[in-house]
């Protein structure tokens, strides 16, 4: 959207403006003008330059009490509170090295199972739990979209932020764990900044396109929660890579996720990163981020009608 500055000596006759009418007068007329013109018109860009990140950024205030707000309503009236945010995980890493570590003996090579696994829920919860949220999040606040103007890409943006402190809180935990079982830390450890910062690009992506689709179409809501149940059977969550089939690794790489989460995994337990499936996902990160940006700004003119 750009804001553009209206002339109150906007012309209501073909042959004289407000101040024309001013000059002569007739205040009758210039007091028309004045109420008829707006001050401001909002009115939508076209082309790339409609994605215009300096709106995040001149509104980055509302955009940090969306995201704290939406921390403290999650949490709020509830025994354990914030908490959860460990268990969840936790919770799932038990239940997984019990099933899959124990019983299915799921290998592992050498590598704790409890850290394997919780290694790769950490990235995949975060990501989840995002996207599920950001979903729905203009849907939600429609009562804010439908009576103010900001840029509406604040919203789901805001719930992203919001799930990066339950990302912080539930990362502590992992590195008690690596202590507990004595995992020395390398120089792969390095690479940890970029593959979070490649995760939250590749969250925001998901996060923008599925809300903005979401306000149109309900369905999304519904499908969604489906689709991500089913992305972590086909992610190295639970297992490692080194299970598929060498001659299939390729087409698995595909999936953006791969990359991050087996990256992710890799930076904290010392196994060789697989390069090919980190380029990849840092390239299907940008380009969807870049994609739904766009296509984010290019219906959100309409939000306030369907919403």
């Amino acid at each position: 959207m750009s804001t553009t500055v209206t002339d109150k000596a906007a012309v209501i006759q073909p042959n004289k403006s407000a101040s024309q009418a001013l000059a002569d007068g007739d205040h009758r007329i210039a007091d028309a003008t004045f109420e008829q013109q707006p001050l401001v018109v909002i009115e939508p860009t076209k082309g790339w330059s409609s994605i215009n990140l300096g709106d995040i950024w001149r509104y980055r205030e509302l955009l940090y009490f969306l995201a704290w707000r939406d921390v403290k309503v999650r949490y709020k009236q509830t025994v354990l509170g914030i908490v959860w945010v460990i268990l969840q995980p936790l919770a799932s890493t038990i239940i997984f090295t019990i099933v899959l570590g124990k019983l299915a003996r799921v290998p592992t090579n050498g590598i704790p199972y409890p850290i394997l696994v919780y290694a790769g829920l950490l990235p995949w919860t975060f990501f989840s739990n995002a996207v599920s949220g950001a979903a729905v999040s203009l849907v939600s606040n429609s009562y804010l979209v439908t009576k103010i103007f900001f840029p509406r890409m604040i919203i789901p943006i805001s719930g992203v932020g919001g799930r990066l402190l339950d990302f912080a809180i539930a990362f502590v935990i992992l590195i008690g764990m690596m202590i507990y079982y004595h995992v020395p830390l390398t120089r792969n450890l390095l690479m940890l900044p970029v593959l979070i910062t490649m995760l939250v690009l590749l969250t925001l992506g998901f996060a923008l396109l599925s809300g903005a689709l979401n306000v149109k179409y309900r369905d999304i809501s519904v499908v969604l929660p489906v689709l991500i149940q089913l992305g972590m059977f086909v992610s190295p969550v639970l297992y490692s890579t080194t299970l598929v089939p060498p001659r299939w690794r390729s087409i698995y790489s595909l999936n953006p996720l791969v990359g991050i989460i087996d990256g992710f995994r890799a930076s904290l337990i010392a196994q060789p990163f697989n390069w090919q499936a980190i380029g990849i996902s840092a390239v299907f990160s940008i380009a969807l981020l870049t994609l739904s940006a766009y296509v984010f700004r290019a219906v959100e003119r309409g939000f306030a009608d369907i919403v």
